[in-house]
């Protein structure tokens, strides 16, 4: 499946520490106890067998249950982030082999960049891709991700899309050539959506909000988040709105984010 970079994100704060001791601090809103930052530390600690340990400060701004990576993305942040500040040097292959084990989404982000994924999040085609804009919308309802895969809505030994040659360089010329509509109907589909549809009927709520203003509208991961592709202008030429504050129902959450070509962090691991 193609996975594409946005500057929707969470801020993590890193602080090496001498006694081996790892602190969450959480900046806003309570996270789990055991959430995947502290693992992907752990799991880091132990591996390399460094005493050194760390405070590590989280500002969630990426919607919880949206189907966003963006736990994974902060897992992926803090292997990168102590891999530096503990002085490991461990080269990304290394890093990325231990994030496979904290979760399917966690190696694509310490690869860094916008790339084609297959397998179990352990296969990854780089894959550019020109720069997007996005209206990105989570409605109030969070799906498990664990419901989902447990649905027989889910399609299950789907046939797959595989690289092979030059097809990550044509589904990226497709991407060049054609408007992002024009891909999402000829190239793929999310698996999940039936499911998450049946689940959260908010999603389809979501998605046909999205259509009806851009023409276009999918599910990303495994829900509940939607997002569609937006034109620099709409029909007529007219310019397309940039915001969506104070246009969505009552209580979703959304903005317009932009693709980024590669993870702010690439150069921390190589």
């Amino acid at each position: 499946m193609p996975v594409v970079l946005i500057d929707w994100a969470d801020t993590l704060h890193l602080e090496r520490r001498h006694d081996g001791q790892l602190h969450r601090h959480d900046l806003g809103p309570a996270l789990p106890p055991d959430d995947l930052c502290l693992r992907a530390a752990r799991s880091l600690q132990q591996a390399s067998g460094t005493t050194l340990g760390a405070d590590i400060s989280i500002l969630k701004q990426v919607p919880w249950g949206a189907g966003m990576g963006g736990g994974s993305s902060d897992a992926a942040t803090t292997l990168l982030g102590l891999n530096k500040l503990w002085g490991l040097n461990w080269p990304r292959a290394r890093l990325q082999t231990l994030a496979a084990q904290l979760g399917a989404d966690v190696p694509f982000f310490v690869g860094g960049r916008n790339a084609f994924v297959e397998g179990i999040g352990d296969i990854l085609t780089p894959m550019p891709v020109p720069t997007q804009r996005f209206a990105v919308i989570k409605p109030p309802q969070a799906i498990a991700t664990a419901a989902i895969f447990s649905s027989p809505l889910v399609t299950r030994n789907t046939k797959p899309a595989i690289v092979a040659g030059s097809l990550a360089d044509t589904v990226c010329e497709r991407n060049q050539q054609q408007s992002f509509e024009g891909l999402l109907g000829g190239f793929g589909r999310n698996d999940l959506q039936a499911a998450a549809e049946a689940l959260c009927p908010e999603v389809t709520q979501a998605r046909q909000w999205l259509a009806q203003r851009f023409g276009n509208s999918r599910m990303t991961g495994s829900g509940s988040a939607v997002f569609a592709r937006v034109e620099e202008t709409g029909t007529g030429g007219q310019p397309v709105a940039t915001e969506l504050e104070g246009t969505l129902p009552e209580g979703w959450v959304g903005r317009m984010c932009h693709s980024l070509l590669e993870h702010p962090l690439v150069g921390w691991a190589s």
